[in-house]
Formats: C-alpha cells, sequence, structure tokens
C-alpha cells in the first residue's frame, strides 16, 4: 500500500511540474497576444461597431487557444483522468449551474439572435442599451427609472445571460427597427375640430415622416418572414367624444432611439398651429360647473341647521 501511494505521488508530482508548465507558458504567451492584437485593433479601426466586433471577436479566439492547449497539456494523461474528472464533473455542475446556465444563455445570445450589442432590450426588469456581450454577463446602459423618457441615466447594468430562459426579453431594436408612440389631445367643445384634426396631422407628418418609408420597408420584411398582419406604419389620428371635450389620439411610428425628441417637436408644433388659430380651435381642460349653492348668512343669528332645512337646489 505504501508503495501504490508512493508511485502515485511520484506519477502526479511529474505530471503536474510538467503539463502545468506548459499550460501556464502557452496560456501566457495567448493572453499576452490576444492584449496586443486588441490594442492594435484599438488604435486602428475608427468604426466603434466594428471596434468592438473585432475586439471581441480577438478575445474569442484567446479564449479558444487557451482551451486547445489545456486539452493538449492533457492529452497523453486524459484518460486515466476520466473517472476523476466525472465525480469532479458532477460536483462542479452543481455547485455551478447558474454560471452554466449564463454560458448556455450567452451561446443562445450569439446563434439564436436574441439581441445585439447597440440594440435597446429590456432583460430582468432592465431597460437599456446593450453595450457589450460577455460569456456570463450582458452589460447595459440604463435608461429611465427615475428619468422620465427613454434617456441613460448614467448607470451601467450587468444582467446574468441565465435571464434569456427564465424571463422574456423586450427587444425594442430587433428586427424591427421602430416603434409605435401615439399621444391624446383634448380639444374644447365649440373649436372646428376639422380645423384641429388636420393641424395634428400636419405636426405629426411634418416630424414623422422621414421614418415612414423606413418602416414601412423593414415591416415588409417582417411580414415575409413571420405570420403577422400587414400592418399600417401611416400616421393615424382617431377622434373620440367625451363628457368634457373632443379627444384626438394621434398614433405614428417612430425610430426608438427618438421617441421622446420626436414627440417634444409635434407638441411645439401644434402649440404654435393651435396659437395661430386660437379663434377657431382651443386646448380643452377639465371645468367644474358649480350649478347651485346653499344660501350664506353671517353673524351670531347663522344656524346651520336652518340653512340646511332652508336650502333649496
Amino acid at each position: 500500500m505504501d508503495l501504490i501511494d508512493t508511485q502515485l505521488s511520484a506519477w502526479f508530482a511529474e505530471f503536474w511540474t510538467s503539463k502545468l508548465a506548459l499550460f501556464l507558458a502557452g496560456a501566457l504567451v495567448a493572453v499576452i497576444a490576444v492584449r496586443v492584437l486588441q490594442g492594435l485593433a484599438s488604435r486602428s479601426i475608427r468604426d466603434t461597431a466594428s471596434r468592438y466586433r473585432v475586439r471581441k471577436f480577438i478575445g474569442f479566439v484567446g479564449y479558444l487557444l487557451v482551451a486547445l492547449i489545456l486539452l493538449s497539456s492533457l492529452s497523453e494523461r486524459i484518460g486515466q483522468f476520466s473517472v476523476v474528472f466525472g465525480v469532479a464533473g458532477a460536483g462542479i455542475a452543481f455547485s455551478l449551474q447558474e454560471v452554466i446556465a449564463s454560458i448556455a444563455g450567452w451561446i443562445a445570445i450569439q446563434f439564436g439572435g436574441f439581441y445585439r450589442p447597440g440594440d435597446r432590450v429590456q432583460l430582468g426588469g432592465i431597460k437599456g442599451d446593450v453595450i457589450d456581450i460577455g460569456m456570463l454577463r450582458t452589460t447595459l446602459m440604463e435608461i429611465g427609472d427615475w428619468i422620465s423618457g427613454d434617456i441613460y441615466n448614467g448607470r451601467v447594468v450587468r444582467v446574468a445571460n441565465s435571464f434569456v430562459f427564465k424571463e422574456p426579453v423586450y427587444n425594442y431594436s430587433g428586427e424591427f427597427a421602430f416603434l409605435w408612440d401615439e399621444f391624446t389631445l383634448p380639444v374644447r367643445f365649440g373649436s372646428d375640430w376639422r380645423l384641429a384634426s388636420k393641424l395634428i396631422v400636419e405636426a405629426v407628418e411634418a416630424e414623422v415622416g422621414e421614418y415612414t418609408e423606413g418602416a414601412r420597408r423593414n415591416w415588409a420584411v417582417m411580414v415575409n418572414r413571420f405570420l403577422i398582419e400587414d400592418a399600417a406604419v401611416e400616421p393615424r389620428v382617431t377622434v373620440m367624444i367625451t363628457d368634457n371635450w373632443i379627444a384626438f389620439t394621434a398614433r405614428y411610428v417612430v425610430d426608438y432611439r427618438v421617441r421622446r425628441k420626436v414627440k417634444s417637436a409635434i407638441m411645439e408644433r401644434l402649440l404654435i398651429a393651435f396659437e395661430e388659430h386660437k379663434d377657431q380651435v382651443r386646448f380643452a381642460s377639465t371645468t367644474v360647473e358649480l350649478v347651485a349653492a346653499p344660501p350664506l348668512r353671517f353673524g351670531d343669528s347663522y344656524d346651520p341647521i336652518a340653512a340646511k332645512r332652508d336650502y333649496r337646489p
């Protein structure tokens, strides 16, 4: 028994001193080469998107080289380690199941088309622009939260890739890079409602006309690819009569990156247009009309019970 222990110890010492040294040397060379190539890419490539993709590709090749070096260093003895690897692998898989799920999520993201760098998504309850996709986590530049509207709030959020299997992934810029947006505008009764509708249509078309044709072509691709109806992307205005005013609802397609900016520009145009036609159209607001009031009495002789009795609406 002592002889076997001695032989095993000697075998392990020989194996690890030679193979581990080989692996570390090869991995060090691979890491240095990756860093040098990424630095060259950063300095020589001007386009941000191309520079990002080249750096990520170089990093992926570096990971692959390190894995190949590890396999080649263990190739001679890998059969002798099969049982040990099997037991250790089961324990590692159980303890690192979230890590494994994130790696599986990374593979799904790369080949499943969930999203790409530059897309605007909502992932794990966080909404933002994808600025990096790592093997374990996706990095988002967050938008919204305490900031109203679709603008950055300054926080960088890292979300585990495993969320693509756990929660819905909302992509604002995937196959269809536009969004439908709308607003409701109240107009006072007695206004020229035809003129009001015309002014709203003109204001909307002036701001979103440049997006309509692109949205139409993009939607045609969607119709050919998916089982989906051929929806209208042109601006539309509908009218609804309420108890207090005439409600005009404008619906239009806009680029997801400028949704708030375009809505603000439309509102500015409408303010100017309604001001120019203030004798014909006016914005509405909530109005409270007092139909009747109880009699008011002042002085020491005021009797609230009698006032309530004498009150006639």
